[in-house]
């Protein structure tokens, strides 16, 4: 026994060393501390009798500190009247340009869009192309008084709790921005906010799973885009010309389920205060800042006939056959009506194509303003 004694206490303190190992390590972010690095209008207050960090327009992200799966906590409170779009960020690229995004917007307070989720694509929010559920959610936001704030992810998956711990307010069944470890943070686009008792608690790695929607029959696609222009600098209306066409380098894209192709994951996004959204009758005005690239495919058909094609975009878009300009419309923010959003969806509008046996050439003039560049096209079937 006197020489199991030394082997048993060894075993014991091994055990315990690697209990301590496995247990969860919890980072808590004090407001006033040195490890937030900070963007925009941010900075140390107080409220209610709360030491926290004030943000209104600005960004805050945990300093040499990277997450993959884990369950990020912060108390927070706004005073915010009007919009406001107030949130965190994970599994943020070094620059921030990439991460996943999860913001309330309190005017929205109980309706089905309070809650918003939107992957960060070089920049670019995308809520107007990755919409309703698994996206947005409905809950009510309290003003003036802390709240308690919860996220879990969990390999390609994740949840929201707000004040209710048990029920989550929105699942995402499939998260969309593509990184798989990065930067945690607190950003808020507008609305002032308080942020408080903020940590991070890493969870063991998940296996990671997609959960994607089904591709559509009749979707197209493979595609090739062009690089951006300035929209205002090009006519819109007039088709490429083949000497266009042959120096314009390139990009062969595939679209995602369920048919979208997603060009902030390829090109910059701009960032325009756009006029209209502000006041309704400038909503025919010309946008400076407004980006446009083109996208081509090939449709092929095994006789002459008119083919009704679905299109959704964002914002709007000229759509040409084998050189000819059969549609142009605008679906941004604002531009229907006052209210209209935007949202992308394959029944957005409707052409016929005039297609002649063989191969022809389809091409897009994709105009974007802000809140989502992209596309969906279907080809109908019979019953569409």
């Amino acid at each position: 026994m006197r020489r199991l004694t030394p082997l048993i206490l060894l075993a014991s303190l091994m055990s315990s060393f690697a209990s301590a190992q496995a247990a969860p390590q919890i980072l808590s972010v004090p407001p006033d501390t040195s490890r937030w690095d900070t963007a925009g209008e941010v900075k140390t207050d107080e409220y209610q009798g709360r030491r926290c960090l004030m943000l209104n327009g600005g960004l805050a992200f945990v300093r040499d500190f990277a997450m993959r799966d884990g369950v990020i906590d912060v108390d927070i409170a706004t005073t915010a009247r009007g919009r406001g779009f107030i949130g965190l960020e994970f599994r943020a690229s070094e620059d921030v340009a990439n991460a996943e995004w999860i913001y309330l917007r309190p005017h929205e307070s109980g309706q089905e869009d309070a809650i918003q989720y939107t992957p960060v694509l070089n920049t670019g929010a995308n809520w107007q192309i990755y919409n309703g559920p698994g996206f947005t959610g409905a809950v009510e936001i309290p003003r003036d008084t802390w709240f308690h704030l919860r996220i879990a992810v969990v390999g390609a998956q994740a949840k929201l709790f707000v004040s209710d711990m048990d029920k989550p307010a929105l699942v995402i069944s499939d998260l969309k921005d593509g990184l798989q470890t990065g930067r945690v943070g607190l950003r808020v686009l507008t609305g002032t906010t308080y942020f408080s008792n903020f940590e991070v608690r890493a969870t063991p790695d998940a296996p990671w799973e997609r959960h994607l929607p089904p591709m559509p029959a009749g979707t197209l696609t493979k595609w090739r885009i062009s690089p951006s222009y300035d929209a205002l600098a090009r006519d819109l209306e007039r088709p490429l010309t083949h000497a266009e066409r042959d120096t314009m380098r390139w990009q062969d894209v595939e679209a995602e389920p369920p048919g979208f192709v997603v060009l902030y994951r390829y090109r910059m996004a701009p960032h325009l205060r756009v006029s209209f959204e502000s006041d309704f009758s400038k909503r025919l005005e010309p946008q400076p800042g407004m980006l446009v690239l083109y996208a081509r495919t090939t449709i092929h058909s095994d006789r002459d006939q008119w083919k009704k094609i679905l299109i959704g975009y964002s914002d709007d878009v000229s759509v040409f056959l084998n050189d000819r300009i059969l549609y142009r419309g605008r679906s941004a923010q604002s531009f229907r009506d006052p209210r209209f959003l935007g949202i992308v969806n394959p029944e957005n509008d409707a052409v016929y194509l005039p297609l002649h046996k063989g191969d022809n050439e389809l091409t897009l003039a994709v105009s974007e303003l802000g809140g989502g560049w992209g596309f969906i096209c279907r080809l109908a079937e019979a019953s569409d």
